[in-house]
């Protein structure tokens, strides 16, 4: 059981490609082959949840946010962050952050917070581009189960609710073997028609070096025909936020009293109620003030949140009711979905939940 292993089960449910270009997750102290003694999880990587995890002897702490997000120009201690460093590396704890690809997954964050509403049908509130491809290939019909099923279980032809999603046509390929040929058919030397399927499918973008590697390595022929498109097309399971429905409508200050009692708020900061039922309702865990016009454009008639501004509460425009609850109360769960996912690969290692809060904002 190394830290790796553990790093490799985090990042198949959220790949690091898929978190935003200014964020810092992954490893950030210690290193992928050490041994791993125990694992502890948490929101934040403060010095009090590392000295819980050297008591308790755990050498991998998973946090949500990175405690490292900036560059470090000089390592003395002379603050929280530096001093987390320090104490890691002198104590052998390797410091491990999953943050904005773990928001950006349909399962990740922001399913945490629709759980505890109850929400259903949801749906991925800012779908991303640019994060999927599409795969064209070349087979003898014979061979074409065999490669697809490869192909299948590398993460290629998933859409949405479906899996195993692809197309073939069939026609006739030529090709001539040179002198050094080894060829699946035909002879040196010799032009060979041989009938093909053409076979296409849809995958990640980050799969693409383990995608080509395994149709390569599944594929009859010597040289495997194929080509690599890139596709517009959003990913409905990607991006940020979620948006779902409730099973029955409430109103409004019910529903801001189930908000309270659910997250376990002193206080909810909202705009004006729109004096009708609340059904249709849009989140994002953490700072989510870029995604208002989304939860207006999707429907919803509340946007649950945390850290907007004054002036960004007008945007509401008498179209939604936008509530503040706080980034930590937001995404308190997230240690939940954590822990849930590693003791689910880990049944027999220890895998704990901090019983630190970090949360560094007090109401009275």
């Amino acid at each position: 059981m190394t830290i790796g292993s553990v790093v490799q089960v985090l990042e198949s449910f959220a790949p690091p490609a898929l978190q935003e270009n200014y964020d810092n997750a992954g490893l950030l102290t210690g290193h992928p082959a050490l041994a791993c003694t125990g694992i502890l999880c948490c929101l934040d990587a403060t010095e009090a949840v590392l000295d819980e995890a050297i008591a308790k002897q755990c050498n991998l702490v998973v946090a949500h946010h990175p405690i490292i997000f900036s560059g470090l120009k000089k390592i003395n201690g002379s603050n929280y962050i530096e001093r987390v460093v320090i104490k890691a590396i002198k104590h052998d704890v390797a410091l491990y952050a999953i943050h904005t690809n773990l928001d950006n997954v349909i399962e990740g964050v922001n399913a945490q917070i629709a759980a505890k509403l109850g929400l259903v049908n949801l749906k991925i509130l800012a779908p991303k581009e640019g994060l999927l491809e599409k795969l064209f290939f070349f087979v003898p019909a014979e061979a074409a189960d065999e490669v697809l099923n490869a192909l299948f279980a590398a993460g290629g032809g998933a859409i949405g609710n479906y899996t195993e999603c692809s197309f073939r046509v069939s026609g006739k390929g030529t090709f001539l073997p040179g002198a050094k040929a080894n060829p699946y058919s035909g002879s040196i030397g010799t032009r060979h028609e041989g009938e093909e399927l053409k076979i296409e499918l849809l995958y990640p973008a980050h799969l693409r070096t383990k995608m080509v590697a395994v149709l390569k390595q599944n594929h009859p022929y010597e040289e495997v025909a194929y080509e690599l498109i890139a596709v517009k097309n959003p990913h409905q399971e990607i991006g940020a936020g979620i948006s779902g429905e409730l099973p029955e409508a409430m109103d409004a200050i019910d529903f801001l009293e189930k908000l309270k009692t659910s997250f376990g708020l002193s206080v909810v900061k909202h705009t004006a109620l729109l004096g009708k039922k609340i059904k249709k309702v849009s989140v994002c865990g953490g700072a989510g003030s870029f995604l208002i016009k989304n939860a207006i454009n999707s429907g919803s008639d509340i946007y649950i949140t945390s850290d907007i501004k004054y002036h960004e509460f007008f945007d509401a425009d008498g179209q939604i009711i936008i509530a503040d609850i706080g980034h930590y109360e937001s995404e308190q769960f997230t240690i939940d979905l954590l822990y849930g996912i590693l003791r689910e690969k880990f049944l027999n290692f220890a895998v704990l939940k901090t019983t630190v809060n970090t949360n560094p904002v007090k109401y009275l």
